[in-house]
């Protein structure tokens, strides 16, 4: 059987030693619990890249003036979460060790787990803001510690709450919004100053992006696998990361693309569309006269 050819995310190069940032696919969606499927994510939202523009008219930025390198997909093992999550890991540890931009195309949002435990050996003062409509901050999901809807509870274990910054949740449960409310730091809507606040908090410290596509509103992107009703726009999204434009950002995660829920690719063509102004808002320009 003839193998399907990798096609990297627009622009990128193979480059790896003289990228400063790194794409990295991880097709995990072990523990999804209502619509499985997000494990083609990262494929899909490399093949619809190439409907976009190098150019980015909103913030007068180009990918070729940027160097980022695609390495491809984590091979992770079927049924079997601890070892896919440390492969993930691993890959993810080269990446911060070589002091590079992380993003990472998820799969779902159990990968963000081992990417911020590599992030924080390197970078012990870590914090994470996340874009979510759900908490994820259950202490156990159906039996299991490891799981999308866990995530966030282990990721406070790895980092401490008064370093996670929550926006956009609208979903969880009573003891995950208690727990949000008294302890990190949680805003159930997603308001640009609450962002830009945060920011100001956040100046001069390490950060890593967790961005969930549900944290939309199902109208734009109806392609995820727990889509809850009542979110933001793209226009509100966009502009939640242009606040952020100024911060150390040394990882940023898309999570949750789940192709079969969207025959229309609109869901994955707006994450590809997110990815492309991570890369120009977070990752540094190549010098003048870089190859």
């Amino acid at each position: 059987m003839q193998r399907e050819v990798f096609s990297g995310f627009l622009g990128s190069c193979d480059d790896y030693e003289g990228a400063a940032a790194a794409i990295l696919g991880a097709p995990m969606d072990q523990t999804a619990s209502f619509r499985p499927g997000a494990r083609h994510g990262p494929r899909q939202i490399r093949s619809v890249s190439e409907v976009l523009e190098e150019y980015s008219p909103r913030l007068d930025r180009d990918l070729a003036d940027y160097r980022y390198a695609d390495l491809g997909d984590v091979t992770v093992i079927p049924g079997n979460v601890e070892e896919s999550l440390d492969r993930i890991a691993h890959s993810a540890r080269r990446v911060f060790r070589d002091r590079k931009l992380l993003i990472m195309l998820g799969g779902e949002h159990l990968v963000t787990l081992p990417a911020v435990q590599s992030a924080a050996e390197v970078y012990p003062d870590l914090s994470v803001i996340h874009f979510d409509a759900h908490a994820d901050l259950r202490e156990i999901y159906l039996g299991v510690r490891l799981s999308h809807a866990t995530v966030m509870r282990r990721v406070v274990e790895t980092v401490g709450p008064e370093r996670l910054f929550q926006f956009g949740i609208r979903s969880g449960t009573r003891e995950e919004f208690a727990f949000a409310r008294s302890a990190v730091n949680f805003h159930s809507g997603l308001r640009v100053e609450d962002v830009a606040g945060a920011a100001e908090r956040l100046r001069g410290k390490p950060v890593y992006i967790t961005l969930d596509i549900d944290v939309l509103d199902p109208s734009y992107a109806p392609g995820t696998g727990t889509p809850e009703p009542d979110g933001c726009t793209p226009g509100d999204l966009f502009s939640a990361l242009e606040a952020l434009a100024d911060l150390e950002v040394i990882g940023f995660d898309l999570v949750e693309v789940c192709p079969p829920c969207d025959h229309s690719e609109r869901t994955a063509i707006l994450a590809a569309k997110l990815v492309r102004e991570a890369i120009l808002l977070f990752s540094r320009k190549q010098k003048p006269g870089g190859i």
